[in-house]
C-alpha cells in the first residue's frame, strides 16, 4: 500500500470529483441518476472500509453464540472471515425456515440479533435513515 493517498482519501477524492465537478455538468436525467448512485456507493464504501473486519468479527461471534456453537477465533484472512459469516447466516436462515424461531426464548434472541444486525448495516449504508428510525422509535 502506498502512503498517500490513503484508501479513504482516494475514495473521497473520486467521490468529490464526481459530485462536485462532474455532476453539475450532466444534464441527461438518466446519467445524473446513475452518477448520483455512483457517488452514494463511494460514500458507503468510505464508511464500510475502515471497520469492516471488526464488524465481521463481531457478527461472526454473535452468530456462533446465537447458533449455539462454541466460541472460536474468527478466521484471520478477510475473505475466509466473510465466508464464515455468510455460512453462519445461511445456517441461521435454515433454522428460521425450519421453524426454530417461531416461538420461545430463541425467537427473542433471533429478533434481537436481526435488529442489531440491521442497525449495524444501516449505520454504514444509510446513517441518516438509522438516525431517523432511532428518533422515531424514541418518540413512541
Amino acid at each position: 500500500m502506498q502512503d498517500r493517498p490513503t484508501i479513504p482519501e482516494a475514495l473521497q477524492a473520486a467521490r468529490d470529483f464526481l459530485a462536485q465537478d462532474l455532476l453539475p455538468t450532466v444534464t441527461d436525467p438518466r446519467l445524473r441518476y446513475h452518477l448520483q448512485i455512483a457517488v452514494n456507493v463511494l460514500r458507503i464504501v468510505e464508511r464500510e472500509a475502515p471497520g469492516e473486519e471488526e464488524r465481521l468479527r463481531a457478527e461472526h461471534a454473535a452468530l456462533r453464540d446465537l447458533l449455539g456453537q462454541p466460541p472460536a477465533a474468527p478466521p484471520e484472512d478477510a475473505a475466509a472471515l466473510r465466508r464464515a459469516v455468510l455460512e453462519a447466516n445461511h445456517a441461521l436462515c435454515e433454522r428460521i425456515r425450519q421453524g426454530d424461531a417461531d416461538g420461545g426464548p430463541w425467537r427473542l434472541r433471533v429478533l434481537a440479533h436481526v435488529a442489531a444486525t440491521v442497525d449495524d448495516k444501516l449505520a454504514v449504508n444509510n446513517p441518516a435513515q438509522l438516525a431517523a428510525f432511532s428518533a422515531e422509535a424514541g418518540a413512541e
